[in-house]
């Protein structure tokens, strides 16, 4: 079987790299004074090991363990006169952890220390060595400076091969020496390399804020690979942040912003690999997951309900009310009575619906619908129940259709829903038939009494169901969030709920900019339990932003029960400031407490 190449691998699906190297072989008791490259010829089992286990994260690109492989590095060590013995010999060890895997292939690394010394014989010595063992394409790792990009390209010259810089860049996507993508391009100017690679840096987080600025100034592939960066400080801890889960999210940032490749760096683990892969393959599914477009005849169709005729809260979205809705969270067990309870507390409080999610972070808990059935016969308030495409192929999300017009459900919002990875379950499978459009567009087929088949459901027979839809006003990608929901909107979605946002100014905007779609658009605005959980959303919730106004006063608030007071105080400042522009509100009840929405929307 041909093996695929570098660059065609990039085009045709996110690439999943390896993690760290040095880490692993640390690990694994060799210690600082000792010459990881010069392992590959006297402890092979050792560096095959970890190739290895990256294979069986699932790694596709398998990188040398050659960082220091040069003359400048291995000269301390005594081993100056064996550059190409070491690099061919680690070309060897990843290639034999890739065979019979056509699929997997090996990048030559290429540290940073010979470029930084401006020791271009030295890096040319080098790769000409790891050309020679046979690398498919090389990886210059860790550049920091213009100056080391210019070395690289001058070892480069003449040489053919595939290859890649990669570069440690800073928050605002700078170098060491104050050099951007403008420099990096103009360095590159008549040279054209397979992709451009953000690499180590201070951890996920920086990397993110890194690749928000260098994916608008490139035309090239963006390869994604931070390193675990370094610890935090909480309440006075130092506390390592990135766990699997941790760098998992952040590499699906990575992904929604472009990156074409995505792996580690120093400290990133197999483990951390493996956690990315189980849920970045099912989110590439649910990205691909094409609308079903089985053609109708148009004598088949049936003129639907009008939104105000399909529901209480269709009715409401029809007319000029401010919606109040508030989410509750099913039990993971099977006990309804205190979910019942804090459902008709709501009622009283003239909440307009409750928001019922559907297996939230991929957990498990009690069906939605039963959840919703529940609320509405014993509770007496109107649901919404949520709809996600993760766990249910074509033919279920019809039959959950039926079932909620037959139990009077006839408010469903679409989502995509979380890859199961992101859950208690990392082994189970996301089916991801279709995703939020595609959703959206089957209701809308069922509104007219024709299934996703084109056959009637029967003579005169035709769903009523209010179709919703998710909205993120802070997309790191604010282009592809509003092209998917226009998408949503054509495919015909009758309200938005938004993600929570915390800064008032981000969500005017994206409500300015999609004020043309005539769709009606509740605002997600939760309250704050605690400065805690303040600093949970900022610090460990990609792509949301807590501006460090709210986080100085949750801060400075006092005690939990004055934290709780001022959570409550800032969400209906930020309701205040919004609500002119938006029909409703949908909040929280944190932790399960009722009462603390129910503050957030009293009198409103």
């Amino acid at each position: 079987m041909k093996k695929i190449s570098f660059q065609e691998k990039l085009a045709e699906q996110v690439v999943i790299f390896d993690g760290g190297f040095g880490t692993e072989l640390y690990r694994k008791n060799f210690f600082v004074n000792t010459s990881y490259d010069e392992l590959n010829i006297s402890n092979p089992a050792a560096v095959s090991a970890i190739h290895n286990s990256y294979v069986e994260a699932g790694s596709e690109i398998l990188t040398t363990n050659t960082y220091n492989a040069n003359r400048c590095c291995l000269a301390q060590f005594g081993f100056a006169d064996r550059v190409n013995e070491i690099n061919c010999a680690a070309v060897a060890l990843a290639r034999k952890a890739a065979a019979g895997n056509p699929d997997i292939l090996v990048a030559g690394s290429v540290g940073p220390a010979a470029a930084e010394k401006g020791d271009t014989a030295a890096i040319r010595e080098q790769i000409t060595a790891l050309n020679a063992g046979g690398a498919d394409f090389l990886i210059f790792e860790s550049l920091a400076s213009r100056a080391a990009l210019h070395c690289v390209l001058e070892a480069l010259t003449g040489i053919d091969c595939v290859w890649m810089p990669s570069f440690t860049f800073d928050a605002e996507g700078l170098l060491s020496d104050g050099s951007g993508m403008p420099e990096i391009t103009a360095e590159l100017t008549g040279r054209t390399p397979a992709a451009l690679g953000l690499n180590c840096g201070n951890g996920p987080e920086t990397t993110l804020s890194a690749l928000e600025k260098v994916a608008k100034q490139s035309d090239l592939p963006l390869v994604v690979q931070p390193g675990a960066g370094l610890p935090k400080s909480v309440d006075n801890r130092f506390m390592a942040m990135t766990t699997p889960e941790y760098f998992t999210t952040y590499c699906m940032r990575y992904v929604s912003l472009g990156a074409r490749g995505v792996g580690g760096c120093c400290g990133i683990t197999p483990a951390h690999i493996a956690d990315m892969v189980r849920s970045l393959r099912p989110l590439a599914k649910a990205e691909k997951s094409a609308t079903f477009s089985v053609e109708v005849k148009e004598d088949l169709l049936l003129e639907p309900v009008p939104v105000a005729g399909k529901s209480p809260f269709g009715a409401k979205l029809a007319g000029d009310k401010f919606l109040k809705l508030v989410e509750m969270t099913p039990p993971r067990g099977f006990d309804l009575s205190s979910t019942v309870e804090k459902a008709r507390l709501c009622a009283a409080a003239g909440f307009d619906a409750i928001n019922i999610p559907d297996g939230p972070r991929a957990s498990c808990r009690i069906s939605q619908v039963v959840t919703a059935i529940e609320i509405q016969e014993k509770a007496g308030i109107e649901t919404i129940i949520h709809c996600c495409s993760r766990d249910r192929n074509l033919i279920s999300l019809q039959s959950l259709s039926l079932g909620c017009m037959a139990k009077n459900l006839r408010n469903i919002l679409f989502i995509t829903g979380d890859p199961p990875k992101l859950g208690d379950y990392p082994f189970s499978s996301g089916v991801f038939d279709v995703d939020s459009i595609g959703m959206v567009k089957l209701q809308s087929r069922l509104n007219c009494g024709v299934d996703a088949g084109g056959f009637p459901l029967g003579n005169g027979v035709k769903t009523a169901i209010v179709s919703g839809v998710g909205a993120d006003p802070n997309a790191i990608d604010p282009e592809r969030e509003y092209r998917r929901l226009a998408e949503k909107i054509a495919a015909g979605a009758e309200f938005i709920i938004t993600q929570p946002v915390f800064d008032p100014e981000v969500l005017l905007k994206f409500v300015d900019r999609i004020a043309h779609f005539r769709v009606p658009v509740i605002a997600g605005v939760w309250p704050f339990a605690s400065y805690r959980n303040a600093i949970f959303m900022k610090t460990e919730v990609p792509g949301v932003v807590v501006p460090d106004w709210i986080m100085e006063a949750m801060k400075n608030a006092g005690d939990k029960d004055a934290q709780r007071a001022e959570g409550i105080r800032i969400a209906r400042e930020i309701l205040k400031s919004i609500r002119p522009a938006v029909r409703g509100v949908a909040t929280s009840a944190p932790f399960g407490n009722v009462n603390t929405a129910i503050e957030v929307c009293k009198d409103i």
